[in-house]
């Protein structure tokens, strides 16, 4: 049996980084945490430290950090801001980073660990949807693996296993529909933020359960799966299927398709990337089919669900359309939380943005960060319009 792993946990205090915890609470033989770093949870994060008694902490917002640094752990180093991410992310006794931060600040952070030499497990979207390319060639010339968390894509990646990239001919991701998946189109300007944020499977933050209800999730999640896996995105597919059971699919060249199937749980993907190759038994809920009964599949109704068409365009043409549409989005989602806009807006933000914008190609991290900051201005003048009308 392999040895222990070494994790630096990036966004520890947020569900996915909660998440991990429980799996190294499960698992204490196969993972240590030797890292942890929250974004502004002070008291989280000190009691997370307690627990662990990691060999560096960070928090990225340094307002409250001087009032809790005295009380970490002896033994515990502590930092602060974008560069106490950096130090963890390439901490010499680390040998995984999980890097779970929502938005443009775990970019440097993984391109950091992976030129250290260090595995990543990704369940930040916007690493591989803003940067795919510079973050693959990356790791590619470091031979460092990059692990994926999400549950579709962690899905994929074990349907995957052993088989050569010239054997695929789809990869089918699936996603619950959101609330609004039996909403007729023409309701849709009418529906409220606590509609909205109602998932019927998911438990998540309010950004990515907006993200849900529109599929913007799964149209990011799209770009990941053609930069994680190699493919084009005309080989990238959705299909929805409620009840969350069947977390992807994989089909081949001779027409089988492959599933990974669990209960909705993120320790199941976590767990496997900390240990892949192997598995280990845990405490985790098994699947009953038979208890199930059913599982239900429909294709995507693209009059309700446009995030797709846009997230197909920009992940087809590449460059620096993918960071322009997540950093529209990021700026629409809580706008229409404040009820600044109303629901359709969402996506109309989005693609009025894209349009404007003139792709970069083979985009330098400089350049991703400019079109980001560009989209972002340009997006908060689109929810000043829509606003307005």
């Amino acid at each position: 049996m392999s040895s222990k792993k070494r994790v630096v946990i990036l966004g520890s205090t947020g569900s996915i980084g909660e998440s991990a915890l429980k799996v190294a609470r499960d698992i204490p033989e196969r993972m240590e945490v030797v890292g942890l770093a929250a974004g502004r949870s002070a008291q989280s994060l000190l009691s997370q430290a307690k627990e662990f008694k990691p060999r560096a902490v960070a928090l990225y917002e340094t307002a409250e950090l001087d009032s809790i640094r005295g009380q970490f752990p002896s033994g515990t180093r502590c930092s602060g801001g974008a560069e106490g991410l950096i130090e963890l992310a390439t901490m010499p006794e680390a040998d995984l980073v999980l890097i779970s931060i929502v938005g443009t600040a775990g970019l440097a952070p993984a391109l950091a660990a992976i030129k250290a030499g260090k595995a990543i497990a990704v369940a930040s979207k916007e690493i591989l949807v803003m940067a795919g390319e510079e973050v693959t060639l990356e790791a590619a010339k470091h031979n460092v693996p990059i692990l994926p968390v999400d549950s579709e894509h962690n899905a994929i990646f074990q349907c995957l296993v052993g088989e050569p990239s010239r054997h695929i001919r789809r990869l089918i991701l699936t996603a619950s529909g959101g609330p609004f998946r039996k909403t007729p189109a023409a309701e849709l300007s009418r529906v409220t933020p606590a509609q909205a944020l109602k998932h019927p499977t998911w438990n998540m933050g309010r950004k990515i359960t907006i993200d849900s209800a529109t599929l913007f999730n799964k149209g990011l999640e799209m770009i990941e799966a053609r930069w994680l896996f190699g493919v084009p995105m005309s080989q990238v597919d959705v299909v929805v299927h409620p009840q969350s059971i069947v977390h992807s699919l994989v089909e081949f060249v001779d027409g089988s398709q492959l599933a990974q199937l669990s209960h909705s749980d993120m320790c199941f993907p976590i767990q496997y990337a900390v240990t892949y190759p192997d598995r280990l038994p845990n405490r985790l809920r098994p699947l009953n089919l038979a208890e199930m009964g059913s599982l239900h599949f429909e294709a995507p109704d693209p009059e309700k669900f446009p995030a797709l068409r846009l997230a197909r365009e920009a992940g087809t043409t590449g460059g620096t359309l993918p960071a322009v549409l997540n950093a529209a989005n990021e700026i629409a989602v809580p706008a229409f939380l404040d009820e600044k806009i109303p629901f359709p807006s969402i996506w109309l933000t989005v693609e009025a943005v894209m349009k404007k914008h003139r792709s970069v190609e083979h985009p330098t991290l400089g350049d991703i960060l400019k079109a980001d900051a560009w989209a972002r201005e340009v997006a908060r003048e689109e929810v000043a319009s829509h606003a307005r009308s």
